[in-house]
């Protein structure tokens, strides 16, 4: 008898033919549930009855999360390419995810990265955390299962990379960070899949009722911004503005602060507010959230 670990977990992406082998931090989750629906049994003529009976004809959408850190080989590209870009504006890239263990190999059917949150803090290590959905999660083999598509090239090497964030916003003084986030989410909405006719022939998991189609509600590029209160920006810290220009860079260490930045995203125009953070030492922190409409893919300017 063996046993799976996460520590030994293997991700794969498998895009378009093409297979991309993931690292990841330990922090990979997902699973699928089942929707359970009650019904009363208790009648008129029998009132012992008390429990309710159930139905269970099918399952709820796939959920999945893992983290990435970033590297200076960017071997993980893809998974930023599936979480900015969608497929004629109307619909996010989807993909097959495949989680390879000492002793299984689980399969999520038509995923889609529905939300990226990246953090920049100074001198640590730059990670990406991603969140997504999918259609189905099954097992689909043992440990030696064959991963399909063609197998991309990797880099000899695996370079974390140790950043510190630069920020431009508009003219305001962005120097004394302690750090920043930025969080790109998708609001989707599952298509309702449930028919009188295909529950009435469900028997188990292998033939019950899955998702299939979903349509985008809504997006949201939004972020917080933190610094030390100073003399040089006590003046801002009841500022607000709805049309300002944000840069955020992620630098690596050891470069200058005019570096183009081994990350780098541009929302104008962006809106923001700032508010007061009392405590051992006074903070300001600016709260923002993009209002530009084009492509989220030409507004990452450094990086793919």
């Amino acid at each position: 008898m063996s046993h799976s670990f996460l520590k030994e977990s293997k991700l794969y992406i498998v895009y378009g033919g093409n297979q991309y082998r993931i690292y990841t931090t330990t922090a990979i989750s997902f699973s699928q549930t089942f929707a359970e629906d009650s019904y009363p049994v208790k009648t008129l003529h029998d009132q012992s009855k008390m429990l309710e009976g159930s139905t269970i004809t099918k399952a709820n959408e796939a959920n999945f999360s893992f983290t990435v850190p970033l590297t200076i080989e960017k071997d993980e590209s893809i998974v930023l390419d599936l979480l900015s870009d969608l497929v004629d504006n109307e619909q996010l890239k989807s993909f097959d995810m495949y989680v390879q263990t000492g002793s299984s190999t689980f399969k999520i059917e038509s995923a889609v990265i529905t939300e990226g949150a990246f953090t920049f803090q100074p001198k640590d290590q730059f990670k990406v955390e991603l969140t997504g959905q999918g259609i189905k999660l099954s097992r689909v083999g043992d440990e030696s299962y064959t991963i399909p598509g063609s197998a991309q090239s990797e880099s000899a090497t695996r370079t974390p990379l140790l950043i510190y964030p630069v920020i431009t916003l508009d003219s305001l003084d962005m120097n004394n960070l302690l750090g920043a986030s930025l969080r790109i989410s998708t609001n989707i909405n599952w298509t309702a899949f449930e028919t009188l006719q295909n529950s009435l022939s469900v028997t188990n998991s292998s033939n019950a009722m899955f998702p299939s189609t979903y349509t985008i509600d809504s997006r949201t590029v939004s972020g917080e911004l933190r610094q030390y209160q100073t003399d040089n920006n006590i003046t801002q810290f009841d500022d607000f503005s709805t049309n300002s220009n944000l840069i955020i860079k992620a630098v690596q260490v050891g470069k200058a602060s005019s570096d183009n930045g081994f990350f780098q995203i541009n929302i104008n125009p962006a809106s923001y507010t700032a508010r007061l953070q009392t405590g051992s030492v006074y903070l300001q922190s600016y709260d923002f959230t993009s209002t530009d409409n084009t492509a989220l893919g030409t507004r990452i300017t450094q990086y793919s």
